[in-house]
């Protein structure tokens, strides 16, 4: 969904809501559980994780497109774009003319040469572990969320050994930032300093200079890292829940992105997009508005009210319709809302437009 984030408005969706793998236009394209997006000009890279296929998509037409990926899920030999087969992408980074891919499903990271068109295993050997070292024999454990510094730090959210790792892409080396690093199963809640510190299953990340934003997804929080001093601090978030605010409350946020002093989070157990101010940690809901105009038909699930037959004589006529909400409802002020009028028989056509747009309005007008 693209949205201006300014209005919350809607201003493109990209797939019909079906599971699939169709490529095709905006709303007639399939997608299986996508998750990772990165965006190069008008070109918007997307992780299907479920189809283990990486799509594009062209904001200027809209047209989805397959570009690396079988289909099938596969092991650990790259190739070619459409002979290699991935095994669930997951998130996605741009950078030096490659698209770097969280292969959570060999656990491995993979790069792929946009100019070339080849894409191969970058980080990891494909057992799942903990063990730091060289990129071919390194153990990564789900990889995740990526972060690419400006000094070649290729930074990831290594999921189920609940840290943050790194890779050194000039020294091809790989590290811990924080967590755990004996094994799977040092998880928990606690602020500090490299392997001290300790969190639960960490997905997304986003980075800033030598602050890196962590969404440790299953203690409902958001942390930040000091890539100085390799020390995480406790942010925003605490028990799961749903609060705006400068005390803001998540629930098992996922993905993060940042654009300027904004951190977007999306907060996935509460189905929706929350935008933070990076200097006051002040949180708000991103409300999303006309959605509804991009909805395939068979996605209708209003009510449909069928009025008596009127008869009027040949010629141009009013209509007015009088129409009031069920006692105890109301127009939502910050939710899409719209009322759409159709007609039968012989009555061709109706002035104005429908749906008729009722965000904000009161009932009965």
């Amino acid at each position: 969904v693209e949205v201006d984030e300014a209005t919350g408005e809607v201003l493109a969706v990209y797939g019909s809501g079906e599971r699939g793998s169709n490529d095709g236009s905006a709303l007639e394209a399939t997608f299986s559980s996508p998750q990772g997006l990165a965006t190069d000009g008008e070109t918007l890279y997307v992780a299907d994780t479920n189809n283990h296929l990486i799509r594009t998509v062209d904001l200027g037409t809209g047209s989805v497109s397959t570009l690396i990926g079988t289909g099938e899920q596969g092991w650990i030999e790259g190739g070619s774009f459409r002979e290699a087969s991935l095994s669930n992408p997951w998130a996605l980074e741009l950078g030096h003319g490659f698209l770097y891919i969280a292969n959570a499903g060999t656990h491995q990271i993979w790069v792929a040469s946009l100019d070339d068109g080849w894409v191969n295993p970058l980080i990891g050997s494909a057992r799942e572990g903990t063990f730091n070292g060289p990129f071919a024999s390194a153990e990564l454990a789900q990889p995740s969320g990526l972060a690419l510094t400006d000094d070649n730090q290729l930074i990831f959210a290594d999921s189920e050994s609940s840290s943050i790792r790194s890779g050194d892409l000039i020294a091809g080396q790989t590290e811990l930032i924080v967590g755990g690093d004996a094994s799977l199963f040092e998880f928990g809640d606690e602020d500090g300093v490299g392997n001290a510190a300790r969190l639960q299953h960490p997905l997304g990340t986003a980075v800033d200079g030598a602050v890196l934003y962590v969404a440790d997804t299953y203690n409902s929080k958001v942390k930040r890292v000091d890539l100085d001093e390799n020390r995480i601090e406790s942010w925003l978030g605490g028990e799961a829940g749903w609060e705006d605010g400068t005390e803001p409350l998540f629930n098992e946020p996922g993905g993060l992105d940042l654009d300027g002093d904004t951190l977007y989070v999306a907060d996935t157990n509460n189905h929706v997009i929350r935008v933070v101010e990076t200097g006051s940690g002040a949180t708000s809901t991103l409300v999303l508005k006309g959605i509804e105009a991009f909805d395939p038909p068979a996605a209708w699930n209003g009510d449909v009210v069928v009025l008596p037959a009127m008869e009027a004589s040949s010629g141009p006529a009013t209509l007015v319709l009088d129409y009031s909400l069920p006692d105890g409802y109301k127009v939502n002020d910050e939710a899409p809302s719209s009322l759409e009028i159709s007609t039968g028989g012989e009555v061709v056509m109706l002035a104005g437009e429908s749906p008729h747009d009722l965000t904000g309005t009161s009932l009965p007008t």
